[in-house]
């Protein structure tokens, strides 16, 4: 017998049960892992490199402190942490182990797999103590959480007072017909890339309904509040394709 009172949740336009969506997107993940750094140049142009480095200008980030990359996959955030920072350390957390693998490699490339530590987990129910971190970043990676205010009280919890918030995601345009240009060219265009690149458009085809699903800049900024965080705000990143969330743990 079925639970009929069991909770869903959006994977991309569909709707399915809760329980489900970690272990759908672990696929889409672990299916696309290999090419993923190379998709996101494709499909941003490029673009996503900027919006992480202007993620690393607001952040600052400081010599002698603990990063927490939660969804942090090939490591591209921690990587650009560390090289920032001097002298820290980084905690990538992923709920797909191939694309921690992915990492490792790139890790041990660049002979920084001693400041790196790689953790398969979920966002919502983080493996570490209270107040381990001085920073939490996620990037283009909440909005593949189940609940994503889960995820952010869980960032809270983990933050030691003093600590920093940072979310980089897809959002919402302002400008309804910019709005409908890019539309167009995320629903043509980017599940075709999926499937010339990484012989995958089903996946891509999810990524672009998730950015639709995905709360706008100042519904998001509410949740952000709602989990503790003080002096939150957020700047959006080429009028509004993508946008940084930040706040503090006072």
């Amino acid at each position: 017998m079925t639970d009929e009172h069991q909770e869903t949740t959006h994977f991309g336009f569909q709707d399915i049960p809760e329980s489900e969506k970690a272990g759908r997107v672990r696929g889409v993940f672990g299916s696309v892992a290999s090419k993923y750094d190379v998709m996101n140049d494709a499909m941003s142009l490029g673009i996503h490199r900027v919006w992480k480095d202007a993620m690393m200008d607001w952040l600052a980030p400081r010599p002698g402190t603990r990063l927490l990359d939660v969804a942090g996959g090939t490591g591209d955030i921690a990587f650009r942490y560390l090289a920032r920072a001097g002298q820290a350390h980084a905690t990538v957390l992923d709920l797909t182990e191939p694309m921690l693998i992915e990492g490792r490699k790139r890790a041990e490339a660049e002979r920084l797999s001693g400041s790196l530590d790689w953790v398969v987990g979920d966002a919502m129910a983080l493996p570490f103590p209270d107040n381990t971190f001085d920073t939490y970043t996620i990037s283009f990676g909440i909005r593949n959480v189940t609940r994503p205010q889960d995820a952010l009280n869980e960032a809270y919890r983990v933050l030691r007072p003093g600590g920093r918030l940072m979310v980089l995601e897809f959002s919402q345009i302002p400008n309804e017909l910019m709005q409908k240009v890019y539309d167009l060219y995320s629903f043509n265009i980017i599940p075709r890339m999926g499937q010339a690149i990484a012989n995958d458009r089903d996946s891509y085809q999810y990524l672009v309904e998730s950015i639709r699903k995905f709360p706008d800049q100042d519904t998001f900024l509410g949740m952000v509040k709602a989990a503790g965080f003080d002096n939150a705000k957020y700047r959006n990143l080429t009028m509004g394709i993508a946008c940084l969330h930040s706040g503090w743990k006072i």
